[in-house]
């Protein structure tokens, strides 16, 4: 199956690369100017990425571009209820690969507070998250289940996350695996971006975005939420 296969809707296009590291200078340079652009009509820009191993070539990439990060604010689509210094701590992937350099003069929002148990770490983030200026660029992944951000089929207060007119920002979540303890955006904050991005790899991916776009439960599939207008596809075999 190549993406040119997928039957995609009305305005959202895609991108193929010929390998992953072609893919993350893409994504670098199309996430750049969009940030430049934001930063240029309203003074300042607003980014949030997701987590995990993926992103890391792609945060390499962007911390290299020529940009005014003393006005970027980025933060997270979703958090792993670790310590920063925690090997699978999202903050602290930031933090390594991303905030080095020029780009270490962004500012950084954490969802991760050392609160009393998730539930409390979300509230926190959730007022904090208050202070986030409008998303100009989202980046999202997506998993072979069919979650993004930490939206899992199946996680109690999915149902509430998933609301698209919901007023809460951040929810606590449960992942299907280890590190099971989850904080992540709501969909209505999420959806919110002016530019939007999914960035995926392989055939598995591929095959479960097709399965994605098949059907409309997305409570089944939360990425089905966000395979709407403007989304953009990146995609590397």
């Amino acid at each position: 199956m190549a993406i040119s296969d997928l039957k995609l809707p009305q305005g959202v296009s895609a991108n193929a690369f010929k390998s992953a590291v072609l893919l993350a200078e893409g994504l670098a340079l199309n996430v750049a100017k969009q940030l430049s652009d934001a930063i240029e009509a309203q003074g300042s820009a607003t980014l949030v990425v997701s987590g995990g191993r993926s992103p890391v070539a792609f945060f390499q990439h962007l911390a290299k571009q020529r940009l005014d990060w003393s006005n970027v604010v980025i933060s997270l689509a979703d958090e792993r209820w670790v310590p920063v210094e925690h090997a699978d701590s999202n903050a602290g992937l930031i933090k390594r690969y991303l905030l080095q350099g020029p780009a270490a003069k962004a500012q950084f929002l954490s969802l991760y507070s050392a609160s009393a148990n998730l539930e409390q770490a979300a509230e926190q983030a959730d007022r904090l998250l208050s202070e986030l200026p409008v998303i100009d660029v989202l980046v999202l992944g997506m998993g072979d289940d069919g979650h993004t951000a930490s939206l899992f089929p199946n996680s109690p207060n999915l149902a509430e996350a998933l609301q698209a007119d919901g007023i809460r920002r951040c929810w606590p979540m449960l992942a299907p695996t280890v590190p099971h303890q989850r904080l992540t955006m709501s969909r209505a904050l999420l959806a919110s971006a002016k530019h939007k991005v999914l960035s995926i790899s392989g055939q598995s991916k591929l095959t479960t975005l097709s399965t994605a776009l098949a059907g409309d439960d997305v409570a089944a599939m939360p990425i089905r939420a966000f395979l709407q207008p403007t989304l953009e596809i990146y995609w590397c075999p």
